[in-house]
């Protein structure tokens, strides 16, 4: 089934910038002020129904400086036991929502996968402090299929690593409406936040950032 997003003043780039990483693509303004304003009013109206929530880590109990929520089949969790994949929220045990309909837009037109997302992971950094540790996406089945990265409101401070934690890492800077690809020989890489830019944009109402994330869980029926 092919999806349709909206199209605005902002042509969508097609051609992705040099990250210096093979499988890793960069796409300034992918999205544009249209699309971009439409995704975080459904994102809203969404958060109203389901609050995001913030998680804590396994085993430690020390919760996240950001806060979470899942679109999708299947949502991301982080559990005393670790982390997982699960058709229901954890605090009221509720199914995700469907993943927007522009966002599987986005998935057909980046992706180059048979088969569409399965979730669609949200971090809402909220506070100046907000960060995410240099960690890799490694639990889902279908690790050939590409994770796309949706950045609206603040910028934020990337940084991307090689296939151990320790390994000599760069940071780039990812704005609102970019795109990021991680797929093929980086589809493991570490990854994650350094800091958010407070006040960089005033997309989100509040501020903050929001971070979406498409991933397929499992593999596809062949």
């Amino acid at each position: 089934m092919t999806h349709i997003v909206p199209k605005d003043e902002s042509s969508l780039r097609k051609k992705p910038v040099d990250t210096g990483f093979e499988g890793l693509s960069l796409y300034p303004g992918f999205m544009g002020k249209v699309v971009q304003a439409s995704l975080v009013a459904e994102l809203m109206a969404a958060f109203a129904a389901m609050p995001p929530y913030r998680p804590r880590m396994p085993r430690t109990g020390r919760p996240w400086s950001i806060l979470q929520m899942n679109f999708g089949p299947l949502g991301w969790v982080s559990r005393p036991e670790g982390y997982a994949y699960s058709p229901v929220n954890d605090v009221d045990k509720a199914p995700w929502p469907a993943i927007p309909a522009a966002l599987l837009a986005l998935w057909d037109e980046l992706a180059a996968y048979p088969a569409p997302p399965e979730c669609c992971l949200v971090n809402l950094y909220d506070v100046p402090k907000s960060r995410m540790g240099l960690h890799r996406d490694e639990d889902e089945q279908a690790l050939d299929a590409p994770v796309i990265s949706l950045s609206l409101g603040d910028t934020c401070v990337f940084r991307v690593g090689g296939f151990a934690r320790g390994d000599k890492s760069k940071s780039f800077r990812l704005a609102s409406g970019d795109a990021l690809v991680m797929g093929g020989p980086s589809r493991l890489r570490f990854h994650g936040v350094d800091r958010v830019i407070s006040g960089s944009s005033r997309l989100i109402p509040g501020g903050g950032r929001i971070n979406l994330t498409l991933r397929r869980v499992t593999k596809p029926a062949q």
